[in-house]
């Protein structure tokens, strides 16, 4: 850290966080959006909560409690402020969660779609629930009877939707909890509509099995009354890695870790808020909640996550209106992938092109002759993954395929345990990193034989390579047959196999090689040019902006006269109008229909624009505790696209927000009428890019005719 900074010149990066949450839950709130997508961004901040409470929060429990075994009360007092400040926040957005959803509940029924809760049933649907129950629900109702002979708080599993339900009779009170079985059944039931009737009703799986209660405990216990109200736990999403036993493989290790998620202790349980006192106690007491944890009301249903994927019900007015991926002409006018690559480097940028074109890319690659070997590095992929049923395919064609699985990509490592067995099993090369880094970079590399010499083909992206996220998150892709590049991204997997070799990298910033001597000798470049009064600007695209040292370049850079532009999708512990830094930097960030997932640094370099895509945050574990990858960009036609595309986000005047010193989410305002979506503008940018490819491309046969 800079001596002229302090820790009070840097905004919470967990609060930064919760704002960053607030701008998804702004989307549901915003009565632009259509009322089924803003059911789905519901889904989405819950969904994120709790990943959260589960990572962050976490975290920040467990450093107090260390701190006060340590007898360290000032850091103590410190994490217990946080938490507070944490816990008033998320009590203040449960508030405009409800709103929100009453407001949608209330839009929907306009449209003619009505959720309903059990006590709204009529008798039509009493009679229908019963037999839908009995065949669709009951089977995989497994009440869990609270005893004596049970350890409650360590078999009720995390992510989960239970009902804490009292079985009273007479002046006796029996507690279950019973959990909402989501996997088995639908979470949204749709009724049968009744006669002149003009809106379909839906009611959720959990008031499904409130209605259903006393089919569930007649005959088996004597009851008065019973009364369930959902509930959810949290529990701590770190785990330990033994190194005591050495003979045991990393998969197994990371199998074993896994499982402790199941008894890690919970820190969280949030409610229904309806829940009586002694319920709620009850509840607690079986916990075993300390002063440490979160305990919260909220609405009466729980794993909200499950909204993101809420049914159309046949209404496809009420969501986004579909924009197709494009097929990009760079490829389609050629007849293999590497007779494009050959000719230009290609520029994708997705959902808006389609992945097909790396998924062809490796499929081409698994039976063509020449090919003799590929690399690939997974972090996240698709549960049924094209890419990898390639990779497969390449090794029966006899092809040398390498693959290094990030095993500890948190909440995929299940996934990815099973891809690593099955691609072992048939044959490939599988490598598990770099013990003390996780690997983060976004790699393939093809070896091809060309007139007698191998040629190097690779892949450098912003994103996973994954066919489901590939819809929804925003994400660079670049084909390269540069030999000086797809050199270096080879000696990236050396230094993944090899660590302790030494690599020279002259084109691409590696993580945690030299990525951070060269930002911030970037950085030191346009600081020395604007106090040579040449002009000098830094444009930044990022998903988050935490690392200290790389904030204080950005404040010297702007106290200095550079213009810094900065576009943040989530956590910023930058304070734009910071009074140590001069008024040179604007911070903006945009939350739209699409995920904003890619990495883009700018530097202005004296009219130059040296550009780099990056698979990295600007996070202290992005630069020193993994590996990842910034690539430069050469051609001038694919500069320029990305500083357009990148320009778009501060246009925008639909979905920005001004990140400030509160971090409060003011709208950028719009000028006059016209309304600038940024994620919109891209959209038909690249649309208009690929017509003017396909006009040329006519022209060019035409001609040839």
């Amino acid at each position: 850290m800079f001596a002229e900074f302090s820790n009070e010149d840097y905004f919470s990066r967990h609060l930064s966080w919760l704002a960053f949450n607030a701008r998804v839950l702004q989307e549901a709130q915003d009565s632009r959006n259509p009322s089924i997508e803003r059911l789905r961004f519901l889904g989405i901040f819950s969904n994120n909560q709790d990943e959260f409470f589960r990572v962050k929060v976490s975290d920040i429990k467990r450093n107090a409690l260390l701190q006060k075994a340590a007898g360290n009360e000032l850091a103590v007092e410190q994490y217990q402020r946080l938490l507070q400040q944490i816990e008033q926040q998320v009590l203040a957005f449960n508030t405009l969660f409800n709103q929100a959803y009453n407001d949608i509940c209330h839009d929907l029924k306009q449209q003619g779609l009505e959720i309903i809760d059990h006590s709204m049933l009529s008798d039509f649907h009493r009679q229908w629930l019963k037999q839908y129950f009995d065949a669709q629900v009951l089977p995989y109702i497994q009440p869990l009877i609270v005893s004596k002979n049970i350890d409650f708080q360590h078999v009720i599993e995390d992510h989960i939707t239970y009902l804490f339900v009292e079985i009273q009779c007479q002046e006796q009170r029996q507690y279950a909890a019973i959990d909402v079985p989501i996997k088995d059944s639908e979470r949204f039931v749709l009724l049968p509509q009744e006669k002149d009737s003009k809106r379909q009703k839906i009611i959720l799986l959990d008031d499904v099995i409130c209605y259903a209660l006393p089919r569930i405990f007649s005959g088996l216990f004597e009851f008065d009354k019973l009364q369930a109200y959902s509930f959810k736990i949290t529990r701590d999403a770190e785990y330990y890695l033994s190194e005591d036993d050495i003979d045991d493989s990393i998969l197994v290790k990371m199998s074993k870790g896994i499982k402790q998620r199941l008894h890690t202790e919970p820190v969280r349980v949030v409610r229904d808020q309806d829940m009586p006192l002694r319920m709620e106690k009850k509840l607690k007491k079986l916990l075993g909640f300390t002063n440490y944890d979160t305990t919260l009301p909220g609405s009466r249903y729980r794993n909200f996550r499950d909204f993101i994927s809420f049914p159309n019900f046949n209404k496809p007015e009420l969501c986004y209106q579909p924009w197709q991926p494009m097929i990009c002409g760079d490829f389609t006018r050629f007849t293999t992938v590497f007779e494009a690559i050959s000719d230009k480097d290609i520029l994708l940028h997705y959902p808006y092109h389609s992945f097909n074109h790396f998924t062809e890319f490796v499929r081409q690659a698994s039976y063509d002759p020449r090919v003799t070997s590929i690399k690939l590095n997974i972090y996240r992929v698709a549960a049924k993954s094209q890419v990898i049923g390639s990779l497969l395919d390449a090794v029966r064609n006899g092809k040398k395929v390498t693959v290094n699985v990030e095993l500890r990509a948190r909440f995929d490592e299940s996934n990815n345990i099973e891809w690593s067995k099955r691609m072992t099993d048939a044959g490939i090369k599988v490598l598990f990193g770099i013990p003390s880094l996780k690997v983060h970079s976004k790699l393939c590399l093809v070896n091809r034989q060309e007139n007698g010499e191998i040629v190097k083909y690779a892949q450098i992206s912003t994103g996973n390579f994954n066919e489901d996220t590939a819809k929804i998150y925003t994400d660079f892709a670049y084909f390269t047959k540069k030999q000086q590049i797809a050199e270096e991204v080879n000696n990236v997997f050396r230094f993944i196999e090899h660590s302790y070799k030494q690599f020279n990298f002259d084109h691409l910033l590696l993580s945690p090689i030299n990525q951070r001597e060269q930002l911030e000798r970037l950085i030191q470049n346009e600081i020395i040019n604007a106090k040579a009064s040449i002009p000098a600007s830094i444009t930044l695209k990022l998903n988050n902006l935490v690392d200290q040292r790389l904030i204080d370049k950005l404040y010297l850079a702007s106290a200095a006269g550079v213009t810094v532009r900065l576009l943040i999708r989530g956590m910023c512990s930058l304070i734009a109008d910071h009074p140590k830094a001069g008024n040179n930097i604007t911070v903006i960030s945009v939350v739209d229909r699409y995920l904003e997932h890619s990495r883009v640094m700018i530097f202005y370099a004296n009219g130059a624009n040296k550009v780099f895509l990056s698979s990295a945050d600007w996070m202290t574990r992005n630069i020193e505790d993994r590996v990842e990858v910034s690539v430069p960009i050469y051609e001038d036609d694919l500069k320029q696209q990305i500083i357009d595309m990148v320009e778009f986000g501060f246009n925008d005047n639909c979905k920005a927000r001004i990140i400030n010193a509160s971090q409060t989410n003011d709208y950028v305002t719009q000028d006059g009428d016209k309304a600038r979506s940024s994620q919109q503008q891209t959209y038909l940018y690249l649309k208009a890019l690929e017509q003017t490819k396909l006009v040329s491309e006519d022209k060019k046969s035409a001609k040839a005719k």
